[in-house]
Protein backbone atom coordinates (compact mmCIF):
# COMPACT_ATOMS: atom_id res chain seq x y z
CA UNK A 1 0.00 0.00 0.00
CA UNK A 2 1.10 3.59 -0.63
CA UNK A 3 1.94 6.00 2.16
CA UNK A 4 -1.28 6.21 4.27
CA UNK A 5 -0.97 9.99 4.66
CA UNK A 6 -0.90 10.37 0.87
CA UNK A 7 -3.80 7.94 0.45
CA UNK A 8 -6.02 10.04 2.74
CA UNK A 9 -4.59 13.31 1.43
CA UNK A 10 -3.56 14.61 4.86
CA UNK A 11 -0.20 15.90 6.15
CA UNK A 12 1.83 14.03 8.75
CA UNK A 13 0.81 16.68 11.27
CA UNK A 14 -2.91 15.89 10.75
CA UNK A 15 -5.07 15.64 13.87
CA UNK A 16 -7.38 12.70 14.64
CA UNK A 17 -10.31 14.85 13.51
CA UNK A 18 -8.56 15.68 10.21
CA UNK A 19 -8.00 11.98 9.55
CA UNK A 20 -11.59 11.08 10.46
CA UNK A 21 -13.03 13.75 8.14
CA UNK A 22 -10.73 12.78 5.27
CA UNK A 23 -11.67 9.11 5.57
CA UNK A 24 -15.41 9.76 5.69
CA UNK A 25 -15.22 12.05 2.65
CA UNK A 26 -13.29 9.51 0.59
CA UNK A 27 -15.38 6.58 1.86
CA UNK A 28 -18.61 8.20 0.69
CA UNK A 29 -17.09 8.72 -2.76
CA UNK A 30 -15.56 5.28 -3.27
CA UNK A 31 -17.77 2.95 -1.19
CA UNK A 32 -18.63 -0.24 -3.18
CA UNK A 33 -22.32 0.07 -2.29
CA UNK A 34 -22.36 3.43 -4.06
CA UNK A 35 -20.29 2.15 -7.01
CA UNK A 36 -21.70 -1.31 -7.82
CA UNK A 37 -19.48 -3.28 -10.17
CA UNK A 38 -16.70 -0.68 -10.14
CA UNK A 39 -13.54 -2.66 -9.31
CA UNK A 40 -11.40 0.49 -9.24
CA UNK A 41 -13.67 2.08 -6.61
CA UNK A 42 -13.64 -1.17 -4.61
CA UNK A 43 -9.83 -1.26 -4.66
CA UNK A 44 -9.63 2.42 -3.72
CA UNK A 45 -12.05 1.94 -0.82
CA UNK A 46 -9.95 -0.93 0.49
CA UNK A 47 -6.82 1.22 0.25
CA UNK A 48 -8.33 4.18 2.13
CA UNK A 49 -9.79 1.82 4.75
CA UNK A 50 -6.35 0.31 5.40
CA UNK A 51 -4.83 3.79 5.62
CA UNK A 52 -7.52 4.84 8.10
CA UNK A 53 -7.00 1.67 10.15
CA UNK A 54 -3.37 2.58 10.66
CA UNK A 55 -3.61 6.33 11.18
CA UNK A 56 -6.72 6.24 13.41
CA UNK A 57 -4.91 3.95 15.85
CA UNK A 58 -2.55 6.13 17.90
CA UNK A 59 -0.12 3.32 18.68
CA UNK A 60 0.01 2.03 15.09
CA UNK A 61 0.51 5.57 13.82
CA UNK A 62 3.37 6.10 16.27
CA UNK A 63 5.05 2.87 15.23
CA UNK A 64 4.61 3.66 11.52
CA UNK A 65 6.09 7.13 11.97
CA UNK A 66 9.00 5.54 13.85
CA UNK A 67 9.57 3.02 11.07
CA UNK A 68 8.68 0.01 13.23
CA UNK A 69 5.88 -1.22 10.94
CA UNK A 70 5.11 -0.80 7.24
CA UNK A 71 2.14 0.93 5.60
CA UNK A 72 -0.03 -2.19 5.99
CA UNK A 73 0.63 -2.27 9.73
CA UNK A 74 2.61 -5.50 9.46
CA UNK A 75 6.07 -6.42 10.67
CA UNK A 76 8.15 -9.51 10.02
CA UNK A 77 8.15 -11.57 13.22
CA UNK A 78 11.42 -13.17 14.34
CA UNK A 79 11.89 -16.91 14.11
CA UNK A 80 9.94 -18.60 16.89
CA UNK A 81 7.63 -15.57 17.11
CA UNK A 82 4.81 -17.19 19.05
CA UNK A 83 7.03 -18.54 21.83
CA UNK A 84 9.22 -15.44 21.97
CA UNK A 85 6.22 -13.17 22.39
CA UNK A 86 4.82 -15.04 25.39
CA UNK A 87 4.41 -12.95 28.51
CA UNK A 88 5.02 -13.89 32.11
CA UNK A 89 2.53 -14.84 34.82
CA UNK A 90 1.93 -11.21 35.74
CA UNK A 91 -0.09 -10.54 32.55
CA UNK A 92 -2.49 -13.47 32.94
CA UNK A 93 -5.73 -11.86 31.80
CA UNK A 94 -7.32 -15.21 30.93
CA UNK A 95 -5.32 -17.44 33.29
CA UNK A 96 -8.38 -19.31 34.59
CA UNK A 97 -11.00 -21.27 32.72
CA UNK A 98 -13.85 -19.55 34.55
CA UNK A 99 -15.63 -16.88 32.52
CA UNK A 100 -14.72 -18.28 29.09
CA UNK A 101 -18.32 -19.24 28.53
CA UNK A 102 -19.08 -15.66 27.48
CA UNK A 103 -16.76 -15.86 24.49
CA UNK A 104 -17.91 -16.90 21.03
CA UNK A 105 -16.20 -20.18 20.11
CA UNK A 106 -14.91 -20.53 16.52
CA UNK A 107 -13.07 -23.41 14.93
CA UNK A 108 -10.44 -21.50 12.96
CA UNK A 109 -8.17 -18.48 13.34
CA UNK A 110 -9.90 -15.14 13.03
CA UNK A 111 -7.46 -12.67 11.54
CA UNK A 112 -7.14 -10.06 8.81
CA UNK A 113 -4.50 -7.69 10.03
CA UNK A 114 -3.22 -8.26 13.50
CA UNK A 115 -2.58 -5.33 15.75
CA UNK A 116 -0.73 -5.63 19.03
CA UNK A 117 0.32 -9.22 19.73
CA UNK A 118 1.19 -10.50 23.17
CA UNK A 119 1.17 -13.79 25.00
CA UNK A 120 0.29 -14.35 28.63
CA UNK A 121 0.17 -17.17 31.07
CA UNK A 122 -1.07 -18.15 34.49
CA UNK A 123 0.63 -19.23 37.63
CA UNK A 124 1.00 -22.96 38.31
CA UNK A 125 -2.44 -24.43 38.83
CA UNK A 126 -4.06 -21.49 37.04
CA UNK A 127 -5.66 -23.68 34.38
CA UNK A 128 -3.10 -23.56 31.52
CA UNK A 129 -0.28 -25.63 33.00
CA UNK A 130 -1.36 -28.72 31.02
CA UNK A 131 -0.71 -27.19 27.59
CA UNK A 132 0.49 -24.23 25.60
CA UNK A 133 -0.22 -20.73 26.82
CA UNK A 134 -3.01 -18.60 25.30
CA UNK A 135 -2.34 -15.51 23.21
CA UNK A 136 -4.41 -12.39 22.53
CA UNK A 137 -4.86 -10.37 19.35
CA UNK A 138 -6.57 -7.15 18.34
CA UNK A 139 -8.31 -7.28 14.95
CA UNK A 140 -10.11 -4.68 12.81
CA UNK A 141 -12.83 -5.93 10.42
CA UNK A 142 -14.98 -4.09 7.85
CA UNK A 143 -18.41 -3.11 9.12
CA UNK A 144 -20.35 -5.28 6.67
CA UNK A 145 -18.19 -8.33 7.39
CA UNK A 146 -19.12 -8.08 11.05
CA UNK A 147 -22.79 -7.43 10.23
CA UNK A 148 -23.27 -10.09 7.54
CA UNK A 149 -20.61 -12.63 8.38
CA UNK A 150 -18.88 -14.63 5.66
CA UNK A 151 -15.62 -16.25 4.68
CA UNK A 152 -12.29 -14.46 4.59
CA UNK A 153 -8.82 -15.58 3.60
CA UNK A 154 -6.30 -14.28 6.09
CA UNK A 155 -2.53 -14.34 6.41
CA UNK A 156 -0.94 -15.03 9.79
CA UNK A 157 2.30 -13.38 10.94
CA UNK A 158 4.26 -16.55 10.10
CA UNK A 159 3.02 -16.42 6.48
CA UNK A 160 0.42 -19.17 6.81
CA UNK A 161 -2.96 -18.49 5.17
CA UNK A 162 -6.33 -19.74 6.38
CA UNK A 163 -9.94 -19.47 5.21
CA UNK A 164 -12.12 -18.63 8.18
CA UNK A 165 -15.82 -18.06 8.87
CA UNK A 166 -16.73 -14.69 10.37
CA UNK A 167 -19.93 -15.12 12.43
CA UNK A 168 -22.88 -12.91 11.52
CA UNK A 169 -23.58 -10.22 14.08
CA UNK A 170 -19.98 -9.81 15.27
CA UNK A 171 -19.88 -6.52 17.17
CA UNK A 172 -17.23 -4.00 18.16
CA UNK A 173 -15.36 -4.98 21.31
CA UNK A 174 -16.46 -8.63 21.18
CA UNK A 175 -13.87 -11.22 22.17
CA UNK A 176 -13.66 -14.49 20.26
CA UNK A 177 -12.01 -17.66 21.54
CA UNK A 178 -10.14 -19.85 19.05
CA UNK A 179 -9.47 -23.30 20.43
CA UNK A 180 -5.98 -24.64 19.96
CA UNK A 181 -4.64 -21.58 18.14
CA UNK A 182 -2.47 -20.23 20.92
CA UNK A 183 1.08 -21.15 21.95
CA UNK A 184 2.09 -24.71 21.06
CA UNK A 185 2.30 -27.14 23.95
CA UNK A 186 5.45 -28.96 24.99
CA UNK A 187 6.05 -32.67 25.35
CA UNK A 188 2.95 -33.51 23.35
CA UNK A 189 0.61 -31.30 25.34
CA UNK A 190 -2.21 -29.45 23.47
CA UNK A 191 -1.79 -25.89 22.21
CA UNK A 192 -3.38 -23.04 24.11
CA UNK A 193 -6.27 -20.94 22.88
CA UNK A 194 -6.21 -17.59 21.10
CA UNK A 195 -8.44 -14.67 22.12
CA UNK A 196 -9.30 -12.06 19.51
CA UNK A 197 -10.74 -8.67 20.45
CA UNK A 198 -12.72 -7.36 17.47
CA UNK A 199 -12.80 -3.72 16.41
CA UNK A 200 -15.44 -3.10 13.74
CA UNK A 201 -14.60 -0.33 11.27
CA UNK A 202 -17.04 2.55 10.76
CA UNK A 203 -19.22 2.51 7.64
CA UNK A 204 -19.65 5.35 5.17
CA UNK A 205 -23.37 5.79 5.96
CA UNK A 206 -24.60 2.95 8.23
CA UNK A 207 -24.60 4.14 11.85
CA UNK A 208 -25.18 1.32 14.40
CA UNK A 209 -26.90 1.98 17.73
CA UNK A 210 -27.13 -1.23 19.70
CA UNK A 211 -28.73 -3.62 17.16
CA UNK A 212 -30.47 -0.88 15.18
CA UNK A 213 -29.07 0.81 12.08
CA UNK A 214 -29.55 4.51 11.33
CA UNK A 215 -29.18 5.93 7.81
CA UNK A 216 -29.57 9.44 6.43
CA UNK A 217 -31.14 9.04 2.98
CA UNK A 218 -31.06 11.80 0.32
CA UNK A 219 -34.37 12.17 -1.57
CA UNK A 220 -35.43 14.51 -4.35
CA UNK A 221 -37.90 17.30 -3.87
CA UNK A 222 -40.36 15.40 -6.07
CA UNK A 223 -40.03 12.20 -4.03
CA UNK A 224 -40.57 14.12 -0.79
CA UNK A 225 -43.55 16.13 -2.04
CA UNK A 226 -45.37 13.43 -4.02
CA UNK A 227 -44.18 10.30 -2.26
CA UNK A 228 -43.41 6.97 -3.90
CA UNK A 229 -41.29 3.85 -3.58
CA UNK A 230 -37.49 4.08 -3.65
CA UNK A 231 -34.60 1.63 -3.15
CA UNK A 232 -32.85 1.89 0.20
CA UNK A 233 -29.55 0.17 1.14
CA UNK A 234 -29.56 -2.10 4.21
CA UNK A 235 -26.90 -4.37 5.66
CA UNK A 236 -28.71 -7.28 4.01
CA UNK A 237 -29.08 -5.62 0.60
CA UNK A 238 -31.29 -2.98 -1.02
CA UNK A 239 -35.05 -3.02 -0.30
CA UNK A 240 -38.00 -0.88 -1.42
CA UNK A 241 -39.25 1.79 0.97
CA UNK A 242 -42.52 3.72 0.68
CA UNK A 243 -42.01 7.47 1.06
CA UNK A 244 -45.23 9.18 2.23
CA UNK A 245 -46.34 12.23 0.26
CA UNK A 246 -45.46 15.48 2.00
CA UNK A 247 -42.33 14.13 3.68
CA UNK A 248 -39.65 16.56 4.78
CA UNK A 249 -36.01 16.65 5.84
CA UNK A 250 -35.85 14.90 9.20
CA UNK A 251 -38.80 12.57 8.53
CA UNK A 252 -37.85 9.19 10.04
CA UNK A 253 -39.12 5.87 8.68
CA UNK A 254 -38.56 2.38 10.10
CA UNK A 255 -37.69 -0.86 8.32
CA UNK A 256 -38.53 -3.66 10.74
CA UNK A 257 -36.00 -6.45 11.12
CA UNK A 258 -33.41 -4.81 8.87
CA UNK A 259 -30.91 -4.08 11.62
CA UNK A 260 -28.12 -6.19 13.12
CA UNK A 261 -28.45 -9.72 14.44
CA UNK A 262 -28.35 -10.11 18.22
CA UNK A 263 -26.39 -13.34 18.61
CA UNK A 264 -27.72 -13.97 22.12
CA UNK A 265 -31.44 -13.56 21.42
CA UNK A 266 -31.42 -14.44 17.72
CA UNK A 267 -33.51 -11.32 17.03
CA UNK A 268 -32.71 -8.55 14.57
CA UNK A 269 -32.89 -4.84 15.19
CA UNK A 270 -34.58 -2.33 12.89
CA UNK A 271 -33.24 0.19 10.41
CA UNK A 272 -34.28 3.83 10.82
CA UNK A 273 -34.16 5.97 7.69
CA UNK A 274 -34.00 9.75 8.14
CA UNK A 275 -34.90 11.64 4.97
CA UNK A 276 -32.86 14.56 3.68
CA UNK A 277 -34.42 16.58 0.85
CA UNK A 278 -31.73 17.41 -1.69
CA UNK A 279 -31.92 19.79 -4.64
CA UNK A 280 -30.09 19.18 -7.95
CA UNK A 281 -26.48 20.37 -8.18
CA UNK A 282 -27.33 22.25 -11.35
CA UNK A 283 -30.14 24.87 -11.24
CA UNK A 284 -33.42 23.68 -12.73
CA UNK A 285 -34.97 26.57 -14.64
CA UNK A 286 -38.47 25.09 -14.68
CA UNK A 287 -38.37 24.53 -10.94
CA UNK A 288 -37.10 28.05 -10.43
CA UNK A 289 -39.88 29.47 -12.61
CA UNK A 290 -42.51 27.46 -10.74
CA UNK A 291 -41.32 28.61 -7.32
CA UNK A 292 -41.17 32.25 -8.39
CA UNK A 293 -44.86 32.06 -9.28
CA UNK A 294 -45.95 29.76 -6.42
CA UNK A 295 -48.19 32.03 -4.35
CA UNK A 296 -48.82 29.44 -1.62
CA UNK A 297 -45.10 29.22 -0.95
CA UNK A 298 -44.85 32.94 -0.27
CA UNK A 299 -47.09 32.71 2.78
CA UNK A 300 -45.12 29.90 4.41
CA UNK A 301 -42.58 30.90 7.07
CA UNK A 302 -40.51 27.92 8.29
CA UNK A 303 -38.70 30.16 10.82
CA UNK A 304 -41.84 31.49 12.49
CA UNK A 305 -41.45 31.73 16.26
CA UNK A 306 -37.64 31.58 16.34
CA UNK A 307 -37.22 35.26 17.13
CA UNK A 308 -38.79 34.89 20.57
CA UNK A 309 -35.73 32.89 21.65
CA UNK A 310 -33.22 35.57 20.62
Amino acid sequence: MSDPYSVLGVPRTATEDDIRKAFRSLAKKHHPDLNPGDKAAEAKFKEISQANDLLSDAEKRRRFDAGEIDATGQEMPPRGFYRDQAGGPGGAKYAHAGGHESFVDMGGIFSEMFGERRGFGGAPGGGFDMGGMPVTYSLRVPFLVGARGGKQRVTLPDGKTLDIDVPEGTTDGQTLRLKGQGMPGTQGRPAGDAYVEIHVEPHAFFQPRDNDIHVELPVTLTEAALGGKIRVPTVGGAVMLNIPAGSNTGTSLRLRGRGLLDRKSGQRGDQYVKLKVTLPDQPDEKLKEFLENWEAGRGYDPRKGMEQFT
